[in-house]
C-alpha cells in the first residue's frame, strides 16, 4: 500500500502590517481619546450620583425607626398587641415617665407646685393630651407622671425640651428624671446622632492614615478614599429612597455598619487593584495596557469577594427578626456599590492620572524583565515569611491551630441571652437614672406596663390570674371614660374612682376584646420582670390571650433572635462553601478555608468574651451579637483567603503547588495586611457611638479580620496547605500535580 506523501510543514510567519508608521499614530490618538472620554463619563457620572447622595447623609431619620416593636416578627404576640394599642389608647404616643426627687417630703403645696410646673412643660410641641397627675410615693420623698410624646415627633427633641422645661419650672431642693419608654428611645436616638458625623470622620480618618503608612503617596490615598466615600454616597441615595418607599425597613444600627462595611469594603477592593497595577506598570510602559490587566487580575477575586458577602448578608432574609432581615439587603446594596466603585471610577481615575498617581514612589518600568524574579527570591517580610513556612509546615499549622482552639475556649463565658433596655446605652443616662429613682420609690414597672389583651368575655378570669400572678403589683383596665384612662380590676371586677357609690368606668371594647393593663414589681427590663411575663403568658394560655409590653418584646426579640442565629449560621456556611467551590475549581481547599475561617471566629468570639467580661465589665450581649459577629467574619474575613488562594491557583497552574502557595504569600502578602488593617479600623470606628451593641460588633470584628490576616491568611492557610500538597486542589487537575509542571516547561516558564 503507498502512502501519501507527507505534506511539508507550515511555518507560521508574523503578519507585517503595511504602511508607514504615521498611518497608524491617528488610530491610536483615536483610541486614547475614547479612553479619557470614557473615563470621564464615568467620573461623571459618579460624581453626579455622589452629588445627589451626598445631602442625605443628615437626614436618614426621617426614614428610619428605632422602635423596637418594628422589628419584631409579625406572628409575635408582642407585635399584634403593639398594633391594637392605637385602637384603646387613642393617638399612637410613647409614654414619658416623668420622675420628681425631693430632699425633703412632698407635702401638698409641693406636689401642687410640682403640677404646676408639669403643665406648663407639656404644652411643648410633640407632646400629646393626657398627661397624668402627680402621683406621690408612699414615702414621701419621689412623685411621678406619665406624659404622652407623639410617636411622629422627634422623640429625642420633645424629651429634651420637656426635660429642660421642668428643670427651669420645679423648686428648688427637686431633681427631675425622665424615663419609660420615651426616655430610653431618646436615649437611643442621642447614641445614634454621632453616626452622621463622628462615625464618619473616625473612619475615613483611620483608613486616610493607613493608606498613606501604605502607599507613601500623598495623591494615591486621596483617590482611594474618594472611591470609597463616592460608593456610600450612592449607596445612601438607593437605600434612604428605598427606606422612603417602605421597601426595606432602615434603623440607626443598620445605618452605622452601612457606613463602616461600604467604606471598608469599598477600601479593600481598591487596595487589590491598585496592587496589581502596580505590578503591572513595572511589567509595561503603556497605562491603559498596565490598567486592563490589573483589571483583569482583579476582577474575579473582586467578584468572588464581594459576592460571598452579598450572599452571607442574604442570608438574614431568613431571620424572623425585621432588625436582622432589614440589615441583608440594606448592606448588600451597600456591597455592590462598593464594587462597582473598585471596577469602574478607580479604574477611570488611575487611567486619567497615570504614574503620577504613585507620586514619589512611581513604579518604575523595567524592560530588562527583572520583574520576573521570583518573589522568594526577594528581600522583604513576606517572602521571608514564605521561605519560613516551607521550611515548617506542619509545625506551623499544628501550633497556631492549637493556640486558636484554646483561645476559642472563652466562647462559654460569652453571656448573648439579652441585655436589659436600661443597659443598651453606654456611659451617663437620665432614663436609666429615674428608672432607678423610679425602682426605689414606685413599683419598678410604673410607666411600662404590661399589655394583655384578651376577649371581653375573659376579661375577670384574665385579671384574677394577673392579680395573683408573683411580680405583678396592680392590675387595671383600659377604659376611656375614666378620668385616667383606667380603672381599677378588684376581684369583684371593674373598681370604681371617686366618692364612694360612684358607677364604675365601663371598660373600652374593641372588637370583642378589652385591654388589660398590669405594673410589675420590678423594672421592665429587668429578669424578674420577664420571669414574672413568661409565667404570666403560661398562666392565661387557655384564655387565648395576648401579652404585649416593654418586656414582652424584649422577650420575643431574644426568642427570635435565638431561632435566627441557630438557622442561619448554617446556611450561610453552606452557601459560602458553594461560592468558593466555584471559585477554585475544587473541594478540599474550599473545606479547608471554611474550617480555618470557622477557627478564627470561634477564637475572636472567645477572645472578646474574656475582655467583656473581665475587662469592660459589660453587663451581657444580645443574642443578634454572635450572628452579626459571624456573618461579617465569615463572610468578610473569607475575602482574605479568597484573595490569597485565588493568586495560589493562578501561580499553582505556573510553578506547582507548593511554588504557588510560597508565591501567592509572598506577593499578596502586603496587600492582603493592608486590607486587613483598613477593615479592622473601619470596624473599631464603630466604638465611637456608645451603643452596647455596637461597640461589641466592633471589637469581634477587629479582633477577628487581624487574626484572620496575620495568623489565619499568613500561617495556618499556607502551612496546612504546603502540608497537604497538591490534594488541595482535589479533583481539578492540579490535584495531579501535573498543570504546573507542564506549563512551567514552556519558553517563558508560563
Amino acid at each position: 500500500m503507498s502512502h501519501p506523501p507527507s505534506s511539508p510543514q507550515r511555518t507560521a510567519t508574523p503578519r507585517v502590517r503595511s504602511g508607514p508608521p504615521e498611518a497608524a499614530e491617528p488610530t491610536r490618538r483615536r483610541g486614547r481619546l475614547l479612553r479619557t472620554l470614557l473615563s470621564a463619563l464615568l467620573i461623571l457620572a459618579w460624581v453626579i450620583g455622589a452629588g445627589l447622595g451626598g445631602p442625605l447623609f443628615g437626614r436618614v431619620d426621617e426614614v428610619s425607626s428605632n422602635d423596637g416593636t418594628a422589628y419584631l416578627p409579625d406572628s409575635a404576640a408582642a407585635t399584634e398587641v403593639q398594633r391594637s394599642l392605637g385602637d384603646f389608647l387613642g393617638e399612637d404616643a410613647i409614654p414619658a415617665v416623668v420622675v420628681f426627687e425631693a430632699d425633703t417630703t412632698i407635702d401638698d403645696d409641693l406636689r401642687q407646685a410640682l403640677g404646676a410646673a408639669l403643665d406648663g412643660a407639656v404644652t411643648a410641641e410633640g407632646v400629646q393630651d393626657g398627661s397624668s397627675p402627680v402621683l406621690v410615693s408612699d414615702d414621701g420623698r419621689a412623685a411621678q407622671a406619665f406624659v404622652p410624646i407623639d410617636a411622629d415627633a422627634d422623640v429625642g427633641e420633645v424629651t429634651a425640651a420637656l426635660s429642660a422645661d421642668l428643670r427651669t419650672a420645679v423648686p428648688a431642693g427637686v431633681r427631675v428624671h425622665l424615663t419609660g419608654p420615651a426616655g430610653f428611645t431618646a436615649d437611643l436616638v442621642a447614641g445614634f446622632s454621632g453616626i452622621d458625623g463622628i462615625l464618619l470622620l473616625v473612619a475615613m480618618l483611620a483608613v486616610l492614615v493607613i493608606l498613606i503608612v501604605v502607599y507613601r503617596s500623598l495623591l494615591l490615598p486621596v483617590i482611594v478614599l474618594s472611591t470609597s466615600l463616592f460608593a456610600l454616597c450612592v449607596a445612601l441615595l438607593v437605600v434612604w429612597w428605598a427606606a422612603k418607599a417602605g421597601i426595606l425597613l432602615l434603623s440607626g444600627q443598620t445605618q452605622g455598619i452601612l457606613f463602616i462595611l461600604v467604606i471598608g469594603a469599598a477600601t479593600d477592593y481598591s487596595l487589590l487593584l491598585v496592587a496589581r497595577l502596580r505590578e503591572e506598570l513595572r511589567r509595561t510602559q503603556d497605562g491603559w495596557t498596565a490598567i486592563r490587566a490589573a483589571w483583569k487580575g482583579s476582577f474575579e477575586p473582586i467578584l468572588a469577594s464581594g459576592g460571598t458577602v452579598i450572599a452571607g448578608l442574604l442570608c438574614l432574609l431568613l431571620s424572623d427578626l425585621k432588625s436582622n432581615s432589614s440589615l441583608g439587603p440594606v448592606a448588600a446594596v451597600g456591597i455592590v456599590f462598593a464594587m462597582l466603585s473598585a471596577l469602574t471610577l478607580l479604574p477611570a481615575l488611575l487611567l486619567l492620572f497615570g504614574r503620577a498617581a504613585f507620586w514619589p514612589r512611581r513604579p518604575v518600568f523595567s524592560p530588562d524583565g527583572a520583574v520576573d524574579e521570583s518573589p522568594l527570591d526577594q528581600g522583604g517580610a513576606w517572602p521571608r515569611l514564605a521561605r519560613l513556612v516551607r521550611r515548617r509546615p506542619r509545625a506551623i499549622w499544628i501550633s497556631v491551630a492549637l493556640v486558636l482552639l484554646v483561645a476559642a475556649t472563652g466562647v462559654v463565658q460569652l453571656q448573648a441571652d439579652g441585655v436589659p433596655q436600661s443597659d443598651l446605652v453606654l456611659g451617663q443616662s437620665d432614663a436609666r437614672d429615674g428608672q432607678q429613682v423610679l425602682g426605689e420609690h414606685f413599683p419598678g414597672g410604673s410607666g411600662s406596663p404590661v399589655y394583655v389583651l384578651v376577649d371581653e368575655s375573659g376579661l375577670q378570669d384574665a385579671a384574677d390570674v394577673l392579680r395573683d400572678a408573683d411580680g405583678i403589683d396592680t392590675v387595671s383596665v383600659t377604659a376611656s371614660d375614666s378620668p385616667s384612662g383606667t380603672a381599677p380590676m378588684t376581684a369583684d371586677g371593674v373598681g370604681a374612682f371617686g366618692p364612694p357609690g360612684a358607677p364604675a368606668p365601663a371598660p373600652t371594647v374593641v372588637d370583642g376584646r378589652v385591654l388589660l393593663q398590669a405594673t410589675l414589681d420590678s423594672a421592665a427590663d429587668s429578669a424578674a420582670a420577664e420571669r414574672a411575663v413568661n409565667a404570666v403568658r403560661d398562666d392565661l394560655d387557655g384564655l387565648g390571650a395576648l401579652v404585649g409590653g416593654v418586656t414582652a418584646t424584649s422577650i420575643d426579640t431574644n426568642t427570635a433572635s435565638i431561632h435566627d442565629r441557630t438557622l442561619i449560621i448554617p446556611v450561610i456556611l453552606l452557601v459560602i462553601l458553594g461560592i468558593l467551590m466555584l471559585l477554585l475549581r475544587a473541594v478540599v481547599a474550599p473545606l479547608l478555608l471554611i474550617l480555618t475561617t470557622v477557627l478564627s471566629f470561634g477564637s475572636a468570639l472567645g477572645v472578646s468574651a474574656l475582655v467583656f467580661n473581665g475587662i469592660f465589665d459589660f453587663p451581657g450581649a444580645d443574642p443578634a451579637v454572635p450572628l452579626y459577629g459571624f456573618v461579617f467574619l465569615v463572610a468578610l474575613g473569607i475575602d482574605y483567603n479568597i484573595f490569597l488562594m485565588t493568586r495560589v491557583r493562578e501561580e499553582s497552574r505556573r510553578h506547582g503547588t507548593e511554588e504557588g502557595v510560597l508565591r501567592g504569600l509572598a506577593v499578596t502578602g502586603g496587600v492582603i495586611t493592608s486590607a486587613g488593617l483598613v477593615l479592622a479600623a473601619t470596624f473599631a470606628a464603630l466604638s465611637v457611638i456608645p451603643i452596647l451593641f455596637l461597640v461589641q460588633i466592633a471589637f469581634i470584628v477587629a479582633v477577628g479580620v487581624l487574626l484572620d490576616t496575620f495568623v489565619v491568611r499568613s500561617l495556618l492557610v499556607p502551612a496546612l496547605s504546603l502540608d497537604i500538597g497538591p490534594a488541595i486542589w482535589w479533583p481539578s487537575r492540579l490535584a495531579r500535580g501535573k498543570d504546573g509542571a507542564e506549563r512551567s516547561s514552556g519558553p517563558s516558564g508560563t
